[in-house]
């Protein structure tokens, strides 16, 4: 069972560590994203490819309670889904653009995505009103809108606009 106080990992390694294609193109994942290691990248495949399996194993032995749950789960993440066919479809962008760093460049609230994690990081972007130092973070559909900065960054930002 394990002990509840130690969480595992919730990614995997790539099985060839050297492969060529999947490195440039981690590479270019890495810097479109502004994600800072690839960890990052392997823990939102890994989400992928369980929503992937769920519904593989769905579409072999239907059940409707299951792929309501699975339904729930992507649309509350901003990704509309209505049929098992639609999550197969589901690319590493959709989720790599859910996170929060991604949202906060995307509504402008940051220059950069350097800039976006950064004010994550140093707790001045505020969902509803609580703080979230989580780049990684990923944005709900009913909470992008609530997505701001914090008063003291956006009074920087507006009294001087070259500094932040």
């Amino acid at each position: 069972m394990g002990q509840p106080r130690k969480s595992r990992k919730t990614w995997k390694r790539p099985k060839r560590p050297y492969d060529k294609d999947r490195l440039i193109r981690e590479k270019k994942v890495l810097k479109d994203f502004g994600l800072r290691r690839k960890r990052e990248l392997w823990k939102a495949e890994s989400m992928l490819r369980g929503f992937r399996r769920r519904a593989r194993e769905l579409l072999a032995q239907p059940n409707e309670r299951t792929q309501k749950e699975l339904f729930d789960k992507v649309n509350k993440l901003g990704m509309k889904v209505e049929k098992l066919d639609d999550v197969l479809v589901l690319k590493l962008d959709n989720i790599l653009s859910r996170r929060l760093q991604t949202v906060v460049y995307k509504r402008g609230l940051a220059k950069t995505l350097k800039e976006a994690r950064q004010f994550i990081v140093h707790r001045h972007v505020l969902i509803k009103d609580k703080k979230v130092w989580y780049p990684n973070y990923l944005v709900l559909a009913d909470e992008e809108g609530d997505v701001s900065l914090d008063e003291t960054i956006r009074s920087q930002k507006l009294s001087n606009p070259e500094s932040v």
